[in-house]
């Protein structure tokens, strides 16, 4: 059985109440439900933090995990800001999708325009509400 990892980072904790005109009405404890009907085949382990360093131990600890198919992370704001995290997703073995709920290059603050983590991922998937991370599975199973 396959296994993947969904990680969240800072303040995606909140999802399904934080700006839900941005990020929606779902809760991510009743999405990871959905997901594990959609993909009875695949085990879905998940991961959230509001601290980097959390984050960067997450990735040393799962990222040379032969069984793991890979990763889906979300790093929330951590995506504009962190070459700490881009340097982790590096240093592992296993393939990191990079997701975002809205669409970042469309939101109005330019900061959030830049991926500093995208050049280190495999992919990246935006835009999709939160449907995104279901598109990350596939895109790690394909």
């Amino acid at each position: 059985m396959p296994k993947v990892l969904i990680i969240n980072g800072p303040n995606l904790n909140l999802l399904g109440t934080r700006e839900p005109e941005i990020y929606g009405h779902v809760s991510m404890d009743d999405y990871l439900k959905a997901l594990t009907v959609d993909y009875p085949h695949v085990e879905i382990d998940y991961f959230q933090s509001n601290h980097e360093g959390d984050l960067i131990d997450k990735l040393q600890e799962v990222g040379f995990d032969d069984e793991l198919a890979g990763i889906v992370l979300n790093a929330g704001a951590y995506t504009h800001t962190s070459l700490a995290l881009a340097d982790a997703i590096r240093s592992i073995q296993r393939p990191v999708i990079e997701v975002h709920i809205s669409n970042v290059a469309a939101r109005s603050e330019t900061v959030r325009h830049t991926s500093l983590i995208a050049p280190a991922c495999l992919g990246t998937i935006a835009g999709f509400g939160m449907d995104s991370y279901r598109l990350g599975i596939e895109a790690l199973l394909a």
